[in-house]
């Protein structure tokens, strides 16, 4: 690589960093749409960024050239994803950057909907603008991990969380198990909650924890009256539940709770995304729940924080799954980890 291709390629990457910042903004507020952050830069000055702060609402070009301005002419537009091509409750993005004038548009990552699939970029190119593609994509694709993946197969990006003794247990035999995990801990889980579309948990869990499941932390760093709150998703094949206003359980006091009650998990998941647009989904249950969505090999990530504490043999384990030798074993590949307040954050995805 040449001295000037080099500083090319330093100056795209600082400047997609950037974008990806933006996008950030976006990343409770967004759902459906993906995030999508924006940097328009002219001479190597930053002229405008935006990004996409809720559906309906303007995407993150059309706030960066508004900031920019004349001063967009002739510049270089860095999109964490690649421009729409279509008009929906917005007008096309690659339209807007086409008659503002820019000369470049880098592009981290090709955006799979099928409304969009590169018509965005082969407009560009019509147009004369000189594309470039894959510019710190892998950071980029992290923020829409479940919009892409529902874009591309129809299902959601799952996450199963756990939290867990340090010798794998989740309460104990008498089900007592608040808390296991420290503040920390469950403030990050607000994050995930956040960022999901859908909550699944299993009727055992609600019977037993009677838990709300959705998003209060005020430590976002967005206000919490513009976080969409999860669809919550009742496993409860026993038909044990149901909406009841005066019900003692807060999840059935809700009547936008959703309760399946059949055995085909990956028939759920198919209708998050084909009806509710449910492209994130965190499943929060007990150890029959855990092992059913891991032994089907439906969970995309697992996610354990594990406590500093030993509970005892008599304690609950936290998946349900018998292997019947060492070749039926779950096998995960470690990707993160880290210490969140006491507790060890373990990232993990199936092999």
């Amino acid at each position: 690589m040449s001295v000037s291709n080099h500083a090319q390629h330093a100056q795209d990457n600082y400047f997609m960093m950037l974008a990806i910042e933006q996008a950030k903004q976006g990343l409770y507020t967004t759902r459906p749409n993906p995030a999508v952050g924006c940097v328009i830069v002219q001479s190597g000055e930053i002229v405008g960024q935006g990004f996409h702060p809720k559906a309906g609402q303007p995407h993150a070009e059309v706030f960066a050239l508004k900031q920019a301005g004349t001063r967009a002419k002739e510049a270089t537009a860095y999109v964490t994803l690649e421009p729409c091509s279509h008009t929906g409750r917005t007008p096309p993005c690659a339209l807007a950057l086409i008659d503002a004038g820019v000369q470049r548009v880098v592009v981290a990552g090709l955006d799979p909907n099928p409304q969009v699939a590169g018509r965005g970029v082969a407009l560009l190119e019509q147009a004369g603008i000189e594309v470039t593609i894959g510019v710190l994509e892998e950071q980029a694709a992290s923020l829409n991990k479940g919009f892409l993946k529902a874009m591309r197969t129809q299902l959601p990006y799952v996450r199963l969380k756990i939290a867990t003794s340090l010798d794998g247990r989740t309460a104990m035999a008498s089900g007592e198990s608040k808390w296991i995990t420290g503040a920390a801990a469950r403030a990050d889980v607000q994050e995930l909650r956040a960022r999901s579309g859908a909550i699944i948990t299993g009727s055992e869990t609600l019977i037993a924890d009677n838990p709300k499941l959705n998003v209060r932390s005020s430590h976002l760093g967005v206000d919490i009256e513009q976080v969409h709150q999860p669809l919550v998703v009742v496993l409860d094949r026993r038909q044990r539940l149901s909406y009841d206003a005066q019900s003692a359980y807060q999840l059935c006091q809700q009547q936008q709770t959703l309760y399946w009650r059949e055995d085909d998990l990956l028939s759920l998941l198919r209708r998050l995304v084909s009806e509710q647009q449910c492209y994130e989904v965190l499943v929060e249950a007990g150890a029959s729940v855990a092992g059913s969505f891991l032994s089907q090999q439906l969970v995309d990530e697992l996610i354990v924080y594990q406590a500093p504490c030993i509970l005892g043999s008599q304690a609950q384990a936290m998946v349900e799954v018998n292997p019947l030798s060492l070749a039926q074993q779950l096998r995960f590949q470690y990707t993160e980890y880290e210490l969140v307040g006491s507790d060890l954050k373990i990232t993990l995805k199936p092999l």
